[in-house]
């Protein structure tokens, strides 16, 4: 089975051709210590889950890092960074110190969150982000393409209007049913026990930065509002009102969603506007990463024909597609939705320069809501469905 992933060309370009440090950032479990691997095979490695690294790098003394980095090493990658006690301080250390090392370092959202309100990394390293794998990464690894590509963007490239129907040489109602109920983390695709690994990932994986950094004073408060978060997909979420029914504050309710969102568990969709009075211009849309992860917090694995948020769901895919793959092939689109307050709604718009497209993911081709095109004459408008957005 070939894992190859989008980021490939982006990783080994930049340790040919730049000297800053690479920092691969995601969440535990989306496969960052394998596309290293695959990619560096004689690279010198270093896994600070180990006791023995983490105890010399802990000591932020050169002399010791030198002791730990055999004579010769020309690329060293230090692996769950994260797990230091100060992680940019030893990265600077090591970029500053050993300036003939091409440097790798991947981390957690912790390496992120502990970092974040520092300059010691200012100028000394670029990150590049790891997410679940896209559809596109899921059927190169299963064998039905051989090559990458990105669905949903690809086609704006060429046209704004989607085909009404595509033919592909897989099946691709099975292996997109299967994305939607069982996710694209990685192990996920050969696991005998999806459910069971999904909700292990929960439990173990999902709090266990924000545990270990003290940053959730309320646990049950925090999972069951990641768990209300994932019954409304793709609704706007009003922050009182979560407040309300976990009786805890709103602010609480901001810090926690902020840090989900640093966690690489969910996304957020602004609305667009340009400040028309019957536009909605203040609450976001929340989407999680995964969709097997986000079954897994409301333990519904159901196959889709028995279940009431299909659509959601394959809305909740589209989204993270684009997400991704906006990032991935670097297409500099933002992305938001549009809605008003008598209800109409285009799921989304993406914007780049003078450029404004909005597209509708339903589950069937219909109509296209006309009330954008009338605010907004000079958009495109086109509508993803099961049957084109591959």
């Amino acid at each position: 089975m070939t894992t190859i992933r989008h980021l490939d060309n982006s990783i080994t370009a930049h340790v040919q051709n730049l000297k800053e440090a690479l920092v691969l950032l995601g969440a535990r479990q989306v496969g960052k210590t394998t596309i290293l691997q695959r990619l560096f095979p004689h690279a010198q490695y270093a896994t600070v889950d180990n006791e023995h690294v983490r105890t010399i790098l802990d000591r932020y003394d050169i002399t010791a890092y030198r002791e730990l980095v055999p004579q010769g090493t020309t690329l060293l990658i230090l692996d769950e960074v994260h797990l230091l006690k100060d992680p940019g301080r030893a990265v600077k250390i090591l970029y500053d110190q050993m300036p003939g090392i091409r440097l790798i370092v991947t981390g957690s959202s912790a390496f992120w969150i502990k970092n974040r309100a520092t300059e010691s990394l200012a100028g000394r390293k670029i990150d590049y982000h790891l997410f679940p794998l896209t559809m596109s990464e899921y059927l190169v690894q299963t064998g039905s393409v051989e090559e990458l590509f990105y669905p949903v963007l690809r086609h704006l490239t060429a046209s704004t209007h989607f085909p009404k129907e595509r033919i592909y040489p897989f099946d691709a109602p099975s292996l997109t049913n299967t994305a939607l109920r069982f996710g694209l983390y990685p192990a996920v695709i050969q696991h005998p026990q999806k459910e069971t690994y999904l909700k292990n990932l929960v439990d173990s994986v999902v709090f266990r930065d924000l545990l270990e950094l003290s940053l959730l004073e309320n646990r049950p408060a925090a999972r069951n509002l990641l768990r209300l978060l994932a019954f409304q997909i793709g609704s706007l979420v009003n922050i009182s009102e979560l407040a309300n029914k976990l009786s805890i504050d709103a602010k609480t309710v901001r810090r926690y969603l902020t840090l989900f969102e640093q966690s690489f568990i969910i996304f957020t969709l602004p609305p667009y506007t340009k400040n028309g009075r019957k536009e909605i211009g203040k609450m976001a849309k929340i989407y999680f990463f995964d969709c097997g992860l986000r079954n897994a917090l409301i333990d519904n694995f159901l196959p889709l024909e028995s279940r009431a948020d299909q659509g959601a769901l394959f809305e909740n895919l589209v989204m993270s597609e684009v997400y991704k793959s906006n990032i991935y092939g670097g297409f500099g689109y933002t992305l938001h939705f549009w809605r008003t307050t008598d209800g109409s709604e285009v799921d989304l718009v993406l914007t780049k320069s003078n450029t404004l497209t909005g597209i509708e993911i339903k589950s069937s081709n219909r109509r296209p809501n006309r009330a954008f095109l009338q605010r907004y004459p000079s958009a495109t408008l086109t509508t993803v469905t099961p049957s084109n957005y591959l």
